[in-house]
């Protein structure tokens, strides 16, 4: 040290001792040189140092204590910074305790002298001063000062009395534990209580915890859920992580990195790279450091510095020169991973308590009291999200960790809809790169489904410009500073059933952060068809990520697929983070593997078996590789339940490329594989150019497989040209899977045989993992060729699932999955895109598709009949209610995503099910009613044959006002008495609703804005006298007279034979009150979701929107969807047209669509009619996300107000649906219809009003489109407009008083000229006489001709004349 620095420390000491205790015995000054180095300092003479240290150095120092020991004495801390009397948000939080053992004394030591290094070379040393001005360090010496004082200097073993504290309790058990319960008081650990207040207040970002024993360093978990004492390793989400710290301290001790600390009592103790997870170690329940990590912000390790415990004082000198660097190095590593701040979009300022989250790594932490985060992360590329309470998620994608230096990334988030409060985010994205303090080092390279607000950009947070739609390829991401090559598997045998179902559970137990196991189905014997999904979040279909599968051993005896598998299983898991390939490949793909398609087969197969058949089939004997549907030909043997699984689980999952694994040959076939004609000879696919680019990426990696002559002793004349063939050039197979998959759904499939030998000697299947494994992780690589992007709604920005991806001039096309991704594998070249959706204008896009990249091109559509941006016409929504955005925020988020399984995550229940009588039924719906009066109202709506209740629960936030403008939903259970699943499902269902309400802001907003009927019970009287684990039994099915209610659904008299059931009235009075939106029965025996018509029609009127409606129940069951062998009458995707189960007449499903003008789909829950209780936990986990699904669903389709031209509402207006479906409108004029996604005609009619017709948009994931709909008085008569009519009425009247007046005329001046004609004639008599007797010879006629003739003729005059 220099002179003066040596003088400075020598004066601190003076006075600082008191001679009046024993404590003042110790010589506490700090002497020139290396004496400075030779001396414990006991509490009182560490007291006065750290003290005179804090009054020295004022500008960087501040002493102050967090506590005391059980026998008073201070728990000092030492902060050291600049501005040390200021809290900045930019500077992250460092600590180091000592001492928390008081016979480990090492570390009191080595803290004392780094205080004193800290600040004694502060404005010398530019490495010092660097980390002093930009880190909040703080260091504890001594946890545990009554133990130090107990304790004896040269105790390598330490003693019981210096361990513990003054009340005999050792501080690392006693911190809370997240396997088991540490009861201790703050009486008897007030060290521990301090400490824990201390962690909570400061978030500190990393921590080491200083001990002596042996040396090593320690890294979390330091104990496990079962508490085995030695050998369990206790994975953290951050594994990777805290390892890489744990190396850089002991990198940097001589002794430590070695691995052999070489301790007298134990030589042969080793620790690999000189690091261990704590419980592999030995198991530390209630310890320190798992504390810090689970509940304080903090990653903290263990660091284990001498194998004596309170070595002579001669050695300080020697142990701090062995620390010094370590502490340093590790205290740098604050500032790698992630930093920034989270502000609010309004204020501008900073939030408190965001959760930062990391895709993939499952755990948070949260911002300080500015909105400030340090998030510790290895070198890679994350999606990183915010997520606050109240206010909408922000997620930025492919986020890029260097090392050194932390990535600055902010977010600015803005106030979310009300209904998003506490836990439900609205997951958004920003498509903005982070940048570092000197560099860009985020890439944006998908989006999300959800567009959020653009972050404002600080001074370190710009956002570079877009460089377009192309993609390239992220680095591959780093482990840390060093990187080794990567590991290759072990494990090379042949693995039975039992034996791969251990290994696939070990490596999903070992790997939990990117490795889970499931299974999507069983076999004929009941074996579980196992997926290792390998990931960095396995568990949930990533927006933007390719899915990639490999199956294995569908052929029963072909065993080297199953293996190599195994063996790719453990290679990504266990050199993720450490290999850059490895770790970019995890990031990017979910990567799905099945090792054995068929476990039957495979049991019976034989080791040695070259070209035999043995196990080749499964164990009802059929080749799974002929029972798919093809295309060519009718395979006519019955779908296996082998393949019913993997069909559902292929078509519930959106993947792009995938490989079949088989044996006997040495080649990749790819489509098609048979032909119309049943004959060898080329069979090409529209994509037989990306199907030669896929197989030649596997067979050029493969040397034997590329040399094209695969089993020259076998198949001397077999050729293969670049190891590749098409399947029916090479032998026709119907109903093969990789024909299947590329006509059935988005993904390419090839199959590849592995060897020449079916089931090779054990001692050979290295060589095979040799041959294969570049050419697997190639194979993977291909998922990121060709094309990529998201199809969205232009004004919304929302994902649209299931628009058609079409390219010109290939007949073949690929949809979009739930958020509106895709993918689409293409050569290079360039290509003209088609995207379209139902209701939605086609846009086309021309791309240019690189080599060795995917182009990611995204389209936006516009809905059919929108204006230039995107919006549809249309007037004002019925009600002007400021909130209506928000909501349709919250539908949609509940709609995409992981919407809708975080509210189930969030809304955990635990109950103790059981089956309830009719008499506890009715008491637990009372019981709901009386706690919570608010929400529910209870009525009966009629009595069973022998008198019983049976009782509706309504549950809304008015549930005794009408509320038309609200959507109702009814969900009935019980119609048949030996299927009462149904009827405990809702009543937990109706609990889980009243129970949430107020406390989860998701349900309660779906409460504030629905009106939800429970009838759980149809028939109380079937239901007494069924009885439970009959799962076939009729018992109870019907009513007490005998009656099947399913079949007592009549609308018209003339239908019903005789007079209808009580039970059937009471239900039929429901269904008929008007409003009601959406209806789901419950009922047992399969497991699928129908829809109606349960009698035989030719056509169903709405079946689109009806089969639609079952698909979403069954979409969100975990297991309905992918269809259940062993259950009757399983549907395609578990859904199914009720009539092809059962046809029969008189359903309530019937009556509900026909009478009642409500769609109605009835779930069936289980194969079992009446399980045993023990199941019905099960089973309520597996419908509760379905029963939120209908309730959401009840929101969308269309909705709106009809009103004539004053706005006056029209009741009783007809409302037809594409010239079909009616509905009607209620109170206040309002109507509401379930709808299939796309574009429809609805039209309005009412008596005395014109009717009026529009064109809306129905998508599957926004709340219903709105309409308001404003009828003119009709003012036609006979069918011809009323002014027309007026005006031919008032014409005609005219011409008509016309007309008769001119008759009058007439008629009168007639009847003039008729008197004047008789007075002439009786004047004139003579000369009449003499002039008839002249012309008396003539005729007739010549008299009637007189000029003087009367004019007015009889009647018998007038005929004679027309005779004439």
């Amino acid at each position: 040290m220099e002179p003066h620095i040596h003088v400075s420390l020598f004066c601190l000491f003076i006075g600082v001792v008191s001679p009046r205790t024993a404590e003042a015995s110790v010589d506490t000054r700090i002497k020139p040189g290396v004496d400075n180095y030779s001396k414990y300092y006991n509490y009182s003479a560490l007291t006065g140092l750290l003290q005179t240290m804090a009054n020295t150095y004022p500008h960087i120092t501040n002493l102050s204590t967090v506590g005391r020991s059980v026998q008073g004495r201070e728990l000092w801390v030492m902060r050291i910074t600049k501005d040390p009397n200021t809290d900045d948000p930019g500077k992250p939080r460092f600590k180091y305790v000592g001492n928390m053992h008081g016979d480990e004394t090492i570390s009191r030591q080595v803290l004392v002298y780094l205080v004193d290094y800290l600040l004694t070379k502060y404005g010398e040393d530019q490495r010092v001063t660097e980390l002093v001005n930009t880190t909040d360090i703080y260091i504890m010496p001594s946890m545990n000062p009554d133990g130090f004082e107990k304790s004896v200097e040269g105790e390598c073993d330490g003693t019981d009395d210096g361990r513990v504290n003054a009340r005999k309790i050792d501080l690392n058990r006693s911190f809370p534990d997240q396997f088991g319960e540490t009861v201790v008081t703050k009486e008897d650990a007030p060290e521990v209580w301090s400490v824990i207040q201390w962690i909570l207040a400061k978030r500190f970002v990393l921590s080491a915890n200083l001990h002596g024993g042996t040396v090593v360093a320690s890294y979390p978990f330091d104990d496990s859920a079962n508490h085995q004492m030695q050998g369990a390793y206790s994975r953290s989400d951050d594994d990777l992580l805290f390892r890489y710290l744990a190396r850089v301290y002991a990198k940097n001790h001589p002794v430590m990195r070695t691995g052999h600390p070489n301790c007298p009592d134990n030589p042969d103790e080793s620790f690999e790279e000189g690091i261990t997870n704590g419980a592999r170690w030995y198991d530390v329940p209630g310890g320190m450091q798992d504390f810090n990590y689970l509940h304080g912000n903090c990653l903290e390790i263990t660091m284990e510095l001498s194998c004596c415990k309170y070595p002579p004082a001669s050695e300080l000198r020697s142990e701090w020169d062995m620390n010094r660097e370590s502490l340093m190095a590790y205290m740098e590593m604050v500032h790698i991973g992630l930093r920034g701040y989270v502000t609010e979009a309004n204020s501008g300022s900073g939030l408190p308590d965001v959760s930062i989250v990391v895709a993939g790594i499952n755990h948070n932490l949260t911002t300080g009291q500015h909105g400030e985060y340090y998030r510790l992360l290895l070198p890679g590329q994350y999606n990183i999200s915010a997520i606050a309470p109240g206010y909408t998620t922000q997620t930025f994608h492919n986020v890029l960790v260097t090392k050194g230096k932390a990535t600055e990334l902010n977010f600015t988030v803005r106030p979310a809809p009300s209904a998003l409060v506490s836990g439900v985010p609205v997951t958004t994205s920003a498509a903005t790169s982070a940048q570092s303090t000197t560099q860009s080092t985020a890439q944006s390279t998908a989006q999300s489904s959800t567009p959020a607000p653009e972050p404002t950009p600080s001074a370190e947070n710009k956002a570079p410009a877009s460089s377009g739609n192309r993609s390239d390829p992220p680095p591959p991401p780093t482990a840390g500073p060093e990187l080794s090559p990567p590991l290759m598997p072990q494990d090379f045998r042949h693995h039975n059933y039992a034996d791969m179902e251990l290994f696939l559970r070990r490596h999903s137990v070992e790997f939990p952060a990117i490795a889970h196991l499931s299974s999507v189905g069983r076999s004929v014997q009941g074996r579980e068809l196992y997926v290792m999904v390998i990931s960095n979040n396995p568990t949930v279909h990533e927006h933007g990520e390719p899915e990639f599968k490999y199956v294995g051993n569908m052929h029963g005896n072909e065993v080297v697929g199953r293996e190599l598998l195994l063996n790719l299983i453990e290679y990504l898991c266990r050199n993720y983070g450490n290999d850059p390939e490895v770790t970019q490949l995890v990031n990017s793909t979910r990567i799905q593997i099945m090792p054995s398609m068929n476990p039957d087969g495979y049991e019976v197969a034989r080791e040695g078996d070259k070209q035999g058949y043995l196990g080749r089939n499964n164990s009802n004997n059929f080749d799974l590789n002929r029972n798919f549907p093809d295309q060519f030909v009718n395979i006519t043997e019955p779908r296996q339940p082998e393949t019913v699984a993997v069909m559902s689980w292929l078509e519930s999952v959106p993947f792009v490329l995938s490989a079949n694994l088989h044996g006997g040959s040495l080649v990749v076939n790819y489509p098609y594989d048979d032909d119309r004609e049943g004959v060898s000879k080329y069979s090409k696919c529209p994509d037989d150019e990306v199907f030669h680019q896929v197989s030649r990426a596997y067979a050029q990696e493969n040397a034997l497989m590329h040399k094209g002559h695969p089993c020259e002793m076998l198949y001397p004349e077999e050729y293969f040209g670049e190891g590749i063939t098409n399947g029916a050039n090479w032998y026709n197979v119907p109903g093969g899977m990789q024909d299947w998959n590329y006509l059935n759904t988005n993904c390419f499939e090839v199959t590849i045989e592995l060897g020449c030998v079916k089931f090779p000697w054990e001692k050979d299947l290295p060589k095979y993992w040799d041959q294969n494994q570049r050419s697997m992780l190639q194979f993977i690589h291909q998922v990121h060729r060709g094309v990529k992007g998201t199809v969205s709604d232009i004004h919304t920005g929302s994902g649209i699932p299931d628009a058609t991806i079409r390219v010109e001039g290939i007949d073949h096309n690929v949809t979009t999955a739930q958020t509106g991704d895709y993918w689409r594998l293409l050569v290079p070249g360039t290509f003209s895109l088609i995207a379209s959706a139902r209701g939605y204008e086609p846009m086309k896009i021309y791309a240019t598709i690189p080599k060795d990249r995917v182009e990611v091109v995204d389209f936006k559509l516009s809905r059919v009949g929108a204006g230039p941006e995107g919006r549809l016409p249309a007037g004002p929504p019925p009600t002007q209610d400021p909130s209506v955005e928000e909501f349709q925020n919250f539908i949609r988020y509940l709609s995409q995503g992981e919407g809708l399984e975080e509210l189930v995550r969030s809304t955990a229940t635990e109950n103790s099910y059981r089956y309830r009588s009719e008499r506890e039924i009715a008491e637990s719906l009372r019981g709901l009613l009386l706690n919570f009066p608010k929400i529910t109202s209870l009525r009966s709506l009629g009595q069973s044959v022998d008198f019983r209740t049976i009782r509706a629960l309504e549950i809304s936030n008015q549930p005794d006002e009408a509320e038309p403008s609200e959507p109702k939903i009814r969900f009935v259970a019980g119609i048949h008495g030996n299927a009462p699943v149904g009827t405990e499902l809702l009543l937990e269902f109706a609990t889980f609703l009243c129970m949430n309400y107020g406390k989860n802001p998701a349900i309660t907003r779906l409460i504030n804005s629905t009106r939800i009927v429970i009838l759980p019970l149809i028939n109380p009287d079937g239901r007494q006298l069924a009885e439970e684990r009959q799962c076939t039994s009729t018992r109870g099915m019907a009513n007490a007279r005998g009656k099947d209610l399913d079949t007592d659904f009549f609308g018209n008299t003339s239908q019903r034979v005789v007079e209808a059931q009580p039970e059937t009235r009471a239900v039929m009075k429901l269904i008929l009150e008007r409003g009601q939106t959406l209806s789901v029965s419950l009922d047992g025996g399969a497991l699928l979701a129908t829809y109606p018509y349960d009698k035989p029609v030719q056509t169903v009127e709405k079946e689109g929107t009806l089969k639609y409606l079952a698909n979403v129940y069954a979409r969100n069951h975990p297991r309905m969807h992918l269809g259940d062998p062993a259950c009757p009458s399983t549907g395609k995707g578990g859904v199914l047209r009720a009539a092809e189960r059962q046809s029969h007449m008189g359903s309530m499903k019937d009556f509900s669509v026909d009478f009642g003008h409500c769609p109605e789909i009835t779930v069936y829950t289980g194969c079992c009619m009446f399980p045993p209780a023990e199941q019905l936990s099960t089973l309520w986990a597996e419908n509760k996300k379905a029963l939120l699904s209908m309730l959401v669903e009840a929101h969308k389709g269309v909705r709106g107000v009809v009103r004539d031209r004053s706005g006056k509402p029209i009741v009783g207006a007809m409302i037809v649906m594409n010239g079909g479906v009616r509905v009607y409108t209620a109170a206040g004029g309002f109507f509401h219809a379930l709808l299939v996604p796309g574009s429809h005609d609805i039209e309005a009619f009412a008596d005395g009003y014109q009717h009026q017709r529009q064109k809306v948009v129905v998508s599957s994931h926004e709340a219903a489109s709105v309409v308001l709909i404003s009828l003119n008085m009709d003012n036609r008569i006979f069918g011809l407009p009323r002014e027309f009519v007026v005006a031919a009425a008032a014409a005609s009247m005219t011409a008509l008083v016309l007309t008769a007046c001119i008759i009058w005329c007439v008629c009168s001046a007639k009847s003039n000229q008729q008197k004047d004609g008789f007075h002439r004639l009786r004047q004139h008599r003579d000369d009449y006489e003499d002039e008839i007797r002249l012309t008396s010879m003539g005729s007739k006629k010549a008299l009637l001709g007189h000029e003087f003739q009367d004019e007015s003729e009889s009647d018998e005059e007038t005929l004679y004349a027309n005779k004439l």
